[in-house]
């Protein structure tokens, strides 16, 4: 029988114009568009052409003049502070036009671009929506992020403004921003004419004359501004990604498909409506903050959480629980990593029976590969349904998702289901060949891509085309790999680098780590592929053991190994593995695989600005050493 999953699907595949047409009519417009799809300029197609609109109005206006002003919508809740503090939308628009007055005092107007540079404090995401009131182009960078790395963004996005604090906090330490900030524009040629900081009571930062500005000076003395139209094919924001080259590409994304994408995915995917309390536990300085922590649940009307805090630590490994009871959240969106770090912590999840958790009803994760083990600890503690997701920094939504809003479809693990509407995603080889169903290959997505994906990169058209479309041509390269089977679930086993070759079979990383994960012992784990003069490569794999686990790692080491061998097979060639205490990781939890698979070959690498902890990468060599791998480094 039909599904309304099956009914939003074929009719985004068959009459995309009429599909996005009426999900748009579910936004205000200062202009309607005069096409829905622009594609006269192919590859770079275009979304909503003609059309004005503002995506402030759109996040905070709107649902005032639509009676809502006095609803909940943003909950501040930071643990490492230990405070917390609330908005109405009538309090968040009234602040968030203060600051684009501010702004404006300033000489920013539509098209400029303005670098934030925050820490997870709510000043962060009205600043962001300060700049989208006005038309200015924001680019928020991680808080925290080193001084070099700072300054590739500030010389790439030519900033009119930067916007600050005095301090960041990780855990139990505080980040001091200002001197990273102010090296970073030393180090730029391009230089900002202000910046604006906002001074944290637990760090007071040195202020330069005549360039640095007081936020709540700043903001004290301006006027509100008024929303500014502009055009739905205009940016909204620049995200930059890592590049393999080592300079950063600058995602674009418009405000008109993006607006449309996003309102309608909150529902479509996450079933939620507007009133509910939803929360994206990430960082404004990634995507998942950009799309689900300001712009999404504010576009639909929903109480947003906006979490100062990690997983475990601040205080506890129950602290999610506390934070989902106390908001009583109905819809959660996290990374795996972070249920992992909570079930490594507390692997009975005893802190649980402390909360009511009686208005949750969905778990999301993504970011990274979702490991079956991971899923099934949080549907038998949580009692709901645990829905894995894939999509990336460039597609801002979901690429592949059980879109619960649309129709549930029961689960299988490993599997984030079905394309969303919109994503006609496919399974080729090298030559740009479809595969069978179950056949390993590239994951593409014909073109063109729905609203809300990037258009383009910032300023560099060409390389938009190089990274993403040359290699498949009709199609975006999504760098991962994965396989379809007969009933249309897509399966991301890994990105296309960690699809390794064992003696010329083709085998997935991912697939391996599935087996290690479901030992009761182990936490968390990584497979990657090494160098090997005899089979071309080998899988090495790294176990963190859940807390309180006594046996013997040898005993536990064999009994992983034979486990990779009943389930895949003897053709992986799975015979190595070692425990280590952590794994390297960005900091928004995803493991640093390349950059283990450098140091386990002997190859030159640097350290990556994301990581969370450059000491784990020296732990990562001493366990390589002793596996007879990176001895040079030793």
């Amino acid at each position: 029988m039909a599904t309304d999953y099956d009914a939003a699907y074929e009719k985004s595949m068959n009459d995309p114009d009429a599909f996005w047409a009426e999900q748009a009519e579910d936004c205000h417009w200062y202009k309607k568009w005069d096409k829905v799809l622009d594609d006269s300029n192919k590859p770079f197609y275009r979304w909503f052409t003609g059309g004005e609109v503002n995506t402030c109005y759109n996040a905070l206006d709107y649902h005032i003049d639509n009676g809502r002003g006095d609803q909940l919508a943003l909950i501040y809740d930071s643990p490492v502070t230990e405070t917390s503090k609330k908005y109405t939308y009538n309090e968040l628009r009234d602040e968030v036009a203060k600051f684009a007055g501010a702004l404006a005092a300033q000489g920013v107007v539509k098209g400029d671009r303005v670098i934030i540079y925050m820490p997870m404090i709510a000043e962060a995401a009205i600043a962001m929506l300060g700049c989208a009131r006005i038309g200015a182009v924001h680019s928020v960078v991680f808080g925290g992020f080193a001084a070099k790395e700072l300054a590739t963004r500030i010389e790439d996005a030519k900033p009119k403004v930067i916007v600050s604090a005095s301090c960041g906090i990780e855990g139990k330490k505080t980040i001091k921003y200002k001197p990273l900030l102010d090296g970073a524009i030393e180090f730029s040629s391009h230089k900002p004419d202000k910046c604006i900081v906002f001074q944290r009571p637990m760090e007071k930062a040195e202020m330069i004359s005549g360039r640095d500005l007081d936020w709540a000076e700043s903001v004290a003395a301006a006027a509100p501004h008024d929303c500014v139209p502009v055009a739905a094919t205009d940016p909204l924001y620049i995200l930059y990604t890592s590049g393999t080259t080592g300079q950063p590409k600058g995602v674009v994304r418009d405000n008109g498909g993006h607006m449309v994408a996003l309102k309608w995915s909150m529902k479509a995917v996450y079933d939620v409506d507007a009133g509910d309390v939803y929360w994206a536990a990430s960082d404004v300085g990634w995507v998942v903050g950009h799309s689900y922590i300001v712009y999404g649940p504010l576009l639909k009307g929903c109480t947003t959480i906006l979490f100062e805090g990690k997983p475990v630590g601040t205080p506890d490994a129950g602290v999610f629980w506390r934070v989902i009871s106390e908001h009583k959240v109905r819809t959660m969106f996290t990374a795996p990593t972070a249920f992992r770090a909570i079930k490594r912590e507390d692997p009975e999840a005893k802190l649980l029976k402390n909360y009511d958790l009686s208005n949750f009803k969905y778990l999301f994760l993504a970011g990274e590969r979702s490991d079956p083990d991971t899923i099934q600890w949080s549907e038998n503690n949580l009692k709901v349904p645990v829905i894995d997701h894939w999509w990336q920094t460039e597609t801002g939504w979901s690429i592949v998702a059980n879109c619960a809003g649309l129709h549930l479809y029961p689960v299988k693990y490993g599997s984030p289901t079905k394309p969303a509407p919109g994503w006609d995603v496919q399974v080729v080889d090298p030559d740009c060949n479809q595969v069978k169903a179950g056949e390993i290959g590239a994951l593409v997505v014909k073109l063109p891509l729905p609203p809300g994906t990037l258009p383009t990169l910032w300023q560099n058209d060409d390389r938009y085309v190089e990274s993403y479309l040359d290699e498949f041509p009709g199609y975006y390269k999504t760098a991962d790999a994965g396989y379809i089977d007969e009933e249309g679930y897509v399966y991301v086993m890994a990105r296309t680098d960690d699809i390794i070759n064992v003696a010329g079979h083709r085998l997935s990383t991912g697939g391996m780590e599935e087996v290690l994960s479901d030992h009761p012992d182990v936490a968390e784990c990584a497979v990657l592929g090494v160098a090997d003069k005899l089979k071309g490569q080998i899988p090495i794999g790294f176990l963190v053991l859940n807390a309180g686990v006594t046996r013997e790692n040898d005993e536990i080491i064999k009994e992983v190994i034979q486990m990779v061998r009943d389930r895949i097979g003897p053709v992986a060639a799975f015979k190595t593995a070692t425990v280590v205490k952590r794994l390297p990781k960005t900091r928004s939890g995803k493991i640093l695989r390349g950059t283990i698979q450098k140091i386990a070959d002997n190859s030159d690498y640097k350290v990556p600005a994301t990581i969370d902890d450059p000491t784990t990468l020296d732990e990562m060599e001493v366990a390589l050493n002793n596996i007879g791998l990176a001895k040079s480094r030793t």
